[in-house]
């Protein structure tokens, strides 16, 4: 129970000697906590004449909102879209293993698969509250499998689908029930694509552009059907081009409704985006970066073969690439090197964009007062010292290497 008398007696926990990420501005200020909220320091001196039960001295540390990842595919060999039997174990296995990186809340991602396997594993990844057993579930990505054949990029072309003439029929038969999805990834250019889009919007559910032949034109009609996000800029769409730039036109379009934001995934490995185009997508339109890590299931675990929902990916290094076609060529620098953005810029579009995107900022992706207390402590090389959620650890370093 939060507020009321009960809330006002609740334990208060301030942490000192940090950093708060607030504004796009790293402030010398300490985080008060009370009941899992960011609390106001003012209002608890002055109208409740109280002071905190416990100081932690958090060692110069930055402590940034909690990092939400909103496509991730897998990890730990855990793959969301093989139809087990126990699905909910192996999401609660990736929960608790991204912890260590800082994640707090996280879209668990399908790829294209066929009926059976949405029927089966949707059912069993149910929103859930992030806490000491993992990382909060904010609903699922479905990345397909209603896309391009020509940008399928790793999705198998036998599973493909186009909308056919009941268009959200198909999807829901397709898919099966829709209460605990939060994202889907669909090519703008099928047929019928803008009813669907509509009737997804109409329940909460994010559209974004993605595996996708579209000119800008298109791109610009499903965003004035309600689509607000593009799945992983550059990659498995038309590439930029200067008579007609295609959904990476959307970044700088000036036919969208207004006051709609365009938002985009991007993976900043310096594999799958090169830094000279991450830096151009970020200053054209800062404020719409939301960066992905697109995790195969093989994260965490070494070199060799590993599945990614219907098919087989090979792990050399850095690099993983669909068993038998040819690997990319790996880069080690991610966004921190590329010279993107500032390192609050960075952090923001790991915390406080995905949670715009999903409408979720008064909650997540933020330490204002009265947001959920899920942050991250970072040191001054990002690496991670520690994650809370609800102002309770959750993960440790020190604690993680004993």
């Amino acid at each position: 129970m939060r507020g009321g008398q009960d809330g006002a007696r609740a334990p208060v926990l301030q942490f000192t000697n940090c950093r708060i990420l607030r504004g796009q501005a790293l402030l010398r200020e300490d985080l008060w906590v009370r009941e899992g909220r960011v609390l106001d320091p003012e209002k608890l001196f002055f109208e409740e004449r109280r002071v905190a039960d416990e100081r932690r001295d958090c060692g110069g540390c930055i402590l940034a909102p909690g990092f939400i990842d909103v496509q991730i595919n897998g990890g730990f060999g855990v793959d969301f879209s093989q139809a087990t039997e126990d699905v909910g174990s192996g999401v609660a296995l990736v929960a608790q293993r991204i912890l260590s990186h800082g994640v707090t809340s996280f879209c668990p991602t399908l790829v294209t698969s066929p009926p059976e396997v949405y029927h089966k594993v949707l059912p069993q990844i149910p929103v859930k509250s992030g806490g000491p057993h993992g990382a909060g579930v904010l609903g699922v990505h479905l990345e397909g499998p209603f896309i391009s054949r020509e940008k399928r990029g790793a999705h198998p072309e036998a599973h493909l689908r186009s909308f056919e003439t009941n268009a959200f029929h198909d999807v829901l038969a397709t898919y099966g029930p829709l209460d605990n999805v939060r994202i889907v990834t669909l090519a703008p250019e099928l047929g019928r694509s803008h009813e669907v889009i509509q009737a997804l919007t109409a329940r909460g559910i994010c559209v974004s552009l993605g595996h996708s032949v579209a000119n800008l034109q298109a791109a610009e009609e499903a965003v004035q059907s309600g689509a607000t996000f593009i799945t992983h800029l550059f990659n498995a769409m038309l590439p930029f081009h200067h008579r007609d730039p295609g959904i990476v036109g959307l970044l700088t379009s000036d036919r969208l409704p207004p006051g709609r934001h365009i938002f985009y995934g991007m993976i900043a490995d310096g594999t799958h985006t090169n830094p000279a185009a991450l830096r151009i997508a970020h200053r054209a339109h800062p404020q719409g970066l939301v960066l992905v890590t697109d995790a195969v299931p093989a994260l965490g675990l070494g070199n060799g073969r590993h599945t990614l929902g219907q098919q087989e990916v090979e792990v050399d290094g850095l690099t993983a690439y669909v068993a038998g076609e040819p690997p990319a060529h790996p880069s080690s620098r991610g966004i921190q090197e590329s010279g993107c953005c500032s390192v609050e810029l960075a952090l923001e579009a790991a915390s406080l964009h995905p949670a715009q995107l999903l409408g979720l900022e008064k909650r997540k992706g933020t330490l204002d007062f009265g947001a959920d207390a899920d942050f991250v402590m970072l040191d001054d090389s990002l690496h991670v010292r520690a994650t809370y959620i609800s102002g309770e650890l959750v993960w440790q370093a020190e604690a993680a290497r004993q």
